[in-house]
């Protein structure tokens, strides 16, 4: 496995580039932990009695990429693509190894948009997020999504493990 997916985050920087770089490196270390696999690999659940899969995390967080930059933070009407009411874990419960690479160049085109609305407002800026109250700021929205990443590429590393007994940091 390697890191070619990702770079480190700056060490010395405003504070726009410091989160934007944790961001990335989170992304990026999402990107390395599903590398050179398959499709049947991608979606294997080898944490049982988790339904969750890497691919299945690829899903989740192209789900909460739209939702916190797109839905939230531009207020572009959108509802979530691979879970609804009926399948509430549909991002995980309805992975299919054939659709592994099409996940994942729509969470790359997703990840391509974010940083592209981003970019259009000052940390400062705030929104209100659909259907709850107060206020949050782009800078909390990259505190939080480096936030889910991290714990996510935690449990991304396990997976991995699990398929192929590669590890890494």
């Amino acid at each position: 496995m390697t890191t070619e997916f990702r770079t480190d985050p700056p060490t010395a920087a405003g504070e726009r580039e410091l989160l934007q770089g944790f961001l990335d490196y989170h992304r990026g270390t999402l990107l390395w932990k599903v590398s050179g696999l398959t499709g049947e690999q991608l979606v294997h659940r080898s944490v049982e009695p988790s339904s969750m899969s890497l691919i299945g995390l690829v899903r989740h967080l192209s789900e909460v990429e739209k939702y916190w930059f797109h839905r939230a933070l531009a207020q572009h009407p959108s509802e979530p693509k691979h879970w609804t009411a009926e399948h509430p874990d549909g991002d995980f419960d309805l992975a299919d190894p054939a659709q592994a690479e099409h996940d994942l160049a729509e969470y790359r085109q997703i990840v391509k948009t974010s940083d592209e609305l981003a970019a259009r407002h000052h940390l400062d800026d705030t929104f209100v997020r659909p259907r709850h109250e107060g206020a949050h700021s782009l800078r909390y929205l990259y505190l939080h999504l480096i936030e889910e990443y991290a714990r996510h590429n935690g449990h991304a590393d396990f997976l991995r493990e699990r398929i192929d007994g590669l590890t890494g940091e």
